[in-house]
């Protein structure tokens, strides 16, 4: 077995969701989900099938994030894996929608931030082991930071 390191790249202000599902049909479910879920949704979306043709499917309503999830899921090129790229809109908005879809078994990551997907590469093919979701910790937060915190939900409308 071999491990590999795929660095996922996009914008900085693109949002991704990054999961595991299992039928052809993941591609057009989830396109319906997200069309509805969010008013001013912009996504792409890209599917890697894991047998017969074996194609990578794909759809979405923004040609730009379309390209960004079929260039990176390329990459990855796992089978059973999807790749969504938002813009618009942040994946908090999308995640009851795309948990919604029968089909979806797994998210890895729901993130603005820099990913690595971590993938195993066998005779069989290759799997998505895990994923690297932005940087680790550098402490503990006080009560300043803590204050802060819910300062900043409030006043983006999350709590009230």
């Amino acid at each position: 077995m071999e491990l590999h390191v795929v660095k996922l790249d996009k914008p900085e202000e693109v949002n991704l969701v990054f999961g595991m599902s299992h039928f052809i049909k993941t591609v057009e479910d989830l396109h319906e989900a997200l069309a509805t879920a969010a008013p001013g949704i912009k996504f792409g979306i890209a599917f890697c099938e894991a047998s017969g043709p074996r194609l990578l499917r794909h759809s979405g309503n923004d040609d730009a994030m379309r390209k960004l999830a079929i260039d990176n899921l390329e990459k990855v090129n796992a089978g059973h894996s999807f790749l969504i790229m938002l813009s618009g809109v942040f994946p908090i908005h999308v995640m009851r929608a795309i948990r919604s879809v029968p089909e979806i078994c797994r998210i890895y990551c729901a993130t603005a931030n820099p990913v690595e997907v971590i993938v195993a590469q066998t005779e069989q093919g290759r799997g998505v082991m895990g994923v690297i979701d932005g940087s680790p910790t550098v402490g503990v937060e006080d009560d300043e930071q803590i204050a802060k915190r819910k300062g900043f939900l409030r006043t983006i409308g999350y709590k009230l």
